[in-house]
């Protein structure tokens, strides 16, 4: 009966968005639009020229792929309906404001594990080259995938049962233009001392764990990239980790400066942030990936060569 009565209190909340000006809304949405347009066919691309490249078939390319996947399902997670709100009311239906936030939170730590993933493929490919066959081998990408996608829907899962134990009974503005806890939790009525605890603890974890991850293996990496003799094999080695190491820097530089800070200190300059982890990162990913990589280069061209009449 409680249950009830806390879902009748708010139905459903109004995304104020990025902007409430009304001559704003337009731009807006021509803008993401775009965004969101060259990140479907951009990620798109990067999966097609994978899967039907055979010289592209290694570890480092199918993660990449399944990265590209994600990225695609993370922005139609959100995109999709920041345009709706551009042109219409700006409403959302409790049920469908958990239900972003859970695939939001899902999806976002599924990209984090896929990055720690993929630092951990290229550290034993430059560290330990006579055995990056075997360790690397087939099994074992499907296993770290298979646990990439899996363990965040759990983390993601543990946070929305916690969210929907509280009570919203004043305001149901969402100062943002996605349902994300910090904002959420402000709207509260209701004590949220345990939603911040597990935040800065549990979360911390997961946010973190990867990170570390990546770090000491691009730590290995650079110790055993120093010492290779030539300038050549050198230039070689960085070339196929400064793209990583970009997408790194803008996913978690943007997560961190978010969400390992007191709820209290939230504000709307966080939107920016918000959408550089969200929107931006998937949408550059493509690009990153393919600029600096001669054999995802050959391919995609090898994918634009098949299509033409």
């Amino acid at each position: 009966m409680a249950r009830v009565n806390q879902t009748s209190l708010v139905s459903e909340f109004i995304l104020m968005g990025l902007s409430s000006r009304p001559e704003d809304q337009k731009p807006l949405f021509i803008l993401f639009l775009t965004m969101y347009l060259v990140t479907i066919i951009g990620n798109l691309f990067i999966i097609l020229a994978i899967r039907s490249d055979p010289q592209l078939q290694t570890p480092m390319y199918f993660f990449l792929s399944f990265l590209s996947f994600t990225d695609i399902c993370f922005t139609t997670t959100i995109v999709p309906r920041m345009l709706v709100n551009f042109l219409s009311e700006k409403t959302i239906s409790y049920a469908g404001c958990l239900t972003q936030m859970y695939f939001i939170y899902a999806l976002g730590n599924t990209d984090s594990c896929l990055l720690a993933v993929m630092a951990f493929d290229r550290y034993v490919a430059i560290c330990d080259p006579f055995h990056y066959v075997t360790t690397m081998n087939h099994r074992c990408c499907v296993l770290l995938v298979a646990f990439s996608c899996s363990l965040p829907h759990f983390h993601s899962l543990l946070h929305t049962l916690l969210l929907n134990r509280l009570i919203f009974c004043d305001s149901n503005v969402i100062h943002h233009f996605l349902c994300d806890l910090s904002p959420l939790m402000k709207l509260s009525c209701s004590p949220t001392f345990v939603n911040e605890i597990v935040i800065m603890s549990e979360c911390s974890v997961v946010l973190v764990t990867p990170f570390l991850c990546i770090t000491f293996s691009y730590v290995r990496i650079l110790v055993a990239v120093l010492k290779i003799p030539s300038a050549a094999g050198k230039r070689k080695a960085f070339s196929t980790c400064g793209s990583h190491l970009t997408v790194v820097t803008l996913f978690y530089g943007s997560i961190f400066y978010i969400y390992l800070q007191p709820l209290s200190t939230y504000t709307a300059r966080d939107h920016i942030a918000t959408l550089v982890y969200t929107v931006l990162t998937s949408m550059l990913n493509p690009f990153i990936y393919s600029l600096r990589n001669k054999d995802l280069k050959q391919g995609l061209r090898k994918l634009m060569g098949r299509r033409k009449p």
